[in-house]
């Protein structure tokens, strides 16, 4: 594009004009790339939340359950399959496979359904009793809580903005440049450096799938230490 534009289009004067125009496009592209990190940043890191949130949950509700007696055998069982699932189903062994939030409501439901049919014989398995009712509806509630969130954080019409700024800039950038290795260089730089910013941006908005993702090892360890002391 330089070389078809005549010497007057791009004077001194032009060049300066062209400056302030970028410069005030690439002021609003950088307060804007801000606010889109920071977004899917924040559902990221309140999905992690969850996640630990979870496996602290399980645990505790594991512990619970050993200290009411050897009649939760049944409930811990149950437990512990419904947390495999869970995690086979989340993070699945095959990283192209897909991700699916949604619980199974049938073994969740058999946890829940063996915690209740346990009949306390004194006030203190009455309490661990109630204790581990109202942690599996906790769980229940974390669960469906990750998974309403699972709807993408970040804004389209704001991604399409970023992305047609930054055409504009570098576009201005182009016709500034003189046609020089080093100027080219410079920048191809400069486009990679804002399309990793992007890709990091659409990255974090799917916490539990792609290259950045949520890893599984809080629950993987949760499911190694139920397995541990198993029925």
């Amino acid at each position: 594009m330089r070389r078809l534009l005549s010497p007057e289009q791009l004077s001194a004067e032009s060049k300066d004009v062209v400056k302030l125009a970028l410069g005030l496009v690439a002021t609003m592209t950088a307060i804007l790339l801000g606010l889109l990190i920071s977004s899917a940043k924040s559902a990221f890191d309140t999905a992690r939340s969850e996640v630990m949130q979870m496996a602290a949950k399980v645990t505790l509700l594991d512990r619970v359950l050993v200290l009411y007696g050897p009649e939760t055998a049944d409930a811990r069982r149950a437990l512990r399959d419904a947390i495999a699932e869970g995690v086979r189903r989340t993070w699945p062994a095959d990283q192209s496979g897909a991700v699916r939030l949604e619980p199974n409501q049938k073994m969740g439901d058999a946890v829940y359904e063996a915690i209740s049919h346990l009949r306390p014989q004194d006030e203190a398995q009455r309490g661990l009793k109630t204790e581990a009712a109202s942690l599996m509806v906790q769980l229940a509630e974390l669960r469906a809580l990750v998974q309403a969130q699972a709807v993408s954080s970040v804004s389209k019409p704001l991604l399409i903005a970023l992305i047609l700024w930054l055409v504009v800039i570098f576009f201005g950038f182009s016709l500034l440049a003189p046609s020089t290795a080093t100027s080219t260089f410079a920048l191809i730089a400069g486009a990679f450096s804002v399309a990793c910013a992007v890709f990091i941006i659409l990255e974090l908005d799917h916490p539990f799938a792609g290259v950045i993702r949520i890893p599984s090892d809080p629950m993987i360890n949760t499911l190694r230490d139920l397995a541990k002391d198993s029925p």
